[in-house]
């Protein structure tokens, strides 16, 4: 029997009977077309999963009644804050989506120069609301109970001033170390990604000025999505849990 993981974005309590927010109500009862008395799962994002029961199921409204309340720790011992140029069509989205699932815990999408993907503020604002249903959606299919940070959209040039005591890292193929010949750094990694294009002759002048090694996945050029979810990969493969 199939039992749905809803993210709910509210205080959750055992006992507690509450209401579905209006997409995950019509993801249960409208496609799903789960019924009274069906298991479901809820998180929040606090850490902990909360078994729960569909306690009333109308066509526009779903309540359902919270049993339990589980710590289940499924979040990767080494920390990752990825760095992705902003890409066009769905691969930006596709980026977001696996990388939650393989366990970064940081993604802060980029402009960069050769960014295609021009946009004002406001419908900014937009699609990062829908990268933020990405990522909850990832999250409720992968089994995470932690949502990872999704930052606003920001220019590269601030985003390698950041302070921080992660490892620094960016693919390059055109660099002389391999990501293979890393030591595991004791606070994780900050990694980059470039858009498609790659990253321009100044913006790698800027990564090496902000302390930014260039690293090498291997022979081949890979395109900005497969680049950045092969070194997350490999990364986890090496310091994580997989």
């Amino acid at each position: 029997m199939q039992i749905p993981r809803i993210f709910f974005p509210g205080i959750l309590a055992v006992d507690q009977q509450l209401q579905l927010e209006q997409d995950a109500a019509n993801h249960i009862g409208n496609v799903l077309r789960l019924r009274e008395g069906h298991p479901l799962v809820l998180f929040n994002g606090d850490g902990n999963e909360y078994p729960a029961t569909l306690h009333k199921v109308e066509r526009r409204a779903v309540w359902v009644q919270i049993d339990a309340k589980l710590q289940i720790n499924c979040e990767s011992p080494f920390a990752i804050h990825l760095g992705q140029g902003i890409s066009k069509g769905d691969r930006m989205d596709f980026v977001l989506q696996k990388s939650v699932e393989l366990g970064v815990t940081e993604i802060t999408p980029l402009i960069t120069e050769r960014c295609v993907v021009r946009l004002d503020e406001q419908r900014w604002q937009k699609k990062h609301q829908q990268w933020q249903k990405i990522i909850q959606s990832a999250c409720e299919q992968c089994g995470r109970n932690v949502l990872p940070v999704l930052h606003p959209v920001m220019p590269l040039a601030p985003w390698l001033q950041q302070s921080t005591n992660q490892l620094r890292l960016t693919l390059d193929p055109r660099a002389d170390k391999r990501m293979a010949d890393l030591s595991k750094p004791d606070n994780g990694v900050r990694l980059l990604i470039g858009p498609e294009g790659g990253l321009s002759e100044q913006e790698v002048y800027l990564t090496e000025q902000g302390g930014f090694q260039s690293v090498l996945l291997g022979p081949r050029v890979l395109r900005t999505e497969t680049a950045a979810l092969t070194a997350i990969a490999n990364l986890q493969g090496r310091f994580g849990d997989l």
